[in-house]
């Protein structure tokens, strides 16, 4: 069984890929848990597949996962709020609090050292719904502690 050369799970019996789509399934159906958590996991998966990151090496995806530890979804929806209003052609040098969190993406990506991977959220596959926050929690707990060694 070959692990996943990005996150180090074990990539059986459905890769990382596969999951993802299965998760994203469910996060557009905008149903509780999956669809408010959509943000936090897409970002989690992200920092463990570093090469699909966006074209700002994951700023965005780093700061939601702060916002998340430090104030849950409350957090997380004003971090989004303001990026949205700092996008607008209103906002006329407003700082972004996502360009001062990107600070820490600009080292190599952890390579196979996290302890909880989307493998773990997805128990059998199916990414239940019971205690499927409390996984997701410790997913982004273990991607940030991932990225934060060493810096």
């Amino acid at each position: 069984m070959q692990p996943c050369l990005e996150c180090g799970a074990p990539i059986a019996p459905r890769s990382c890929d596969e999951l993802f789509h299965a998760l994203l399934a469910l996060d557009h159906s905008r149903q509780a848990p999956w669809g408010p958590l959509h943000g936090v996991s897409v970002s989690c998966f992200l920092l463990q597949h570093p090469s699909r990151l966006p074209a700002d090496d994951g700023a965005m995806a780093w700061a939601l996962l702060r916002a998340y530890l430090e104030g849950g979804l409350d957090e997380v929806n004003q971090l989004v709020g303001h990026a949205r209003r700092s996008n607008s052609h209103r906002a006329k040098g407003e700082p972004s609090r996502v360009v001062r969190d990107a600070a820490l993406l600009h080292r190599d990506a952890p390579r196979s050292s996290f302890s909880v991977t989307i493998q773990d959220v997805a128990v059998d596959g199916t990414f239940p719904s019971s205690e499927f926050t409390q996984r997701v929690k410790a997913w982004v707990a273990a991607t940030v502690d991932a990225w934060s060694c060493g810096t």
